[in-house]
């Protein structure tokens, strides 16, 4: 098992406008408060398709899916997984994720 924590991610779909649909990744902090770490940089035409980014993006985020999204901070070498693997720390000043080259379904269907 992992020593470092799990970091509290989710994903999200706000309608700026009707048929613009934007993906939003928030992580829970200290005090149990919300902040926005990452969102789409383009809106998406449907709701589907914006859901279906958002978790492409979340997925880019974590190095191994086996054990999800880890604090950075709390890891100490050679207790985090296969050696060279590390969750990525996202900043919402960091340039966005790029999307992972495999097509995942995550329920939503294939993104296309």
């Amino acid at each position: 098992m992992p020593a470092a924590t799990l970091r509290p991610i989710a994903v999200h779909v706000q309608e700026a406008a009707p048929s613009r649909f934007h993906w939003v990744l928030t992580e829970r902090g200290s005090g149990n408060a919300w902040a926005e770490i990452q969102r789409a940089p383009a809106p998406a035409s449907t709701f589907r398709q914006a859901m279906a980014d958002g978790l492409l993006a979340l997925q880019a985020l974590i190095d191994d899916l086996d054990i999800g999204p880890r604090s950075a901070a709390a890891q100490a070498p050679g207790q985090h997984g296969p050696p060279g693997r590390r969750a990525r720390q996202a900043s919402s000043d960091a340039a966005p994720a790029p999307l992972p080259a495999r097509r995942s379904l995550f329920g939503f269907g294939p993104a296309t």
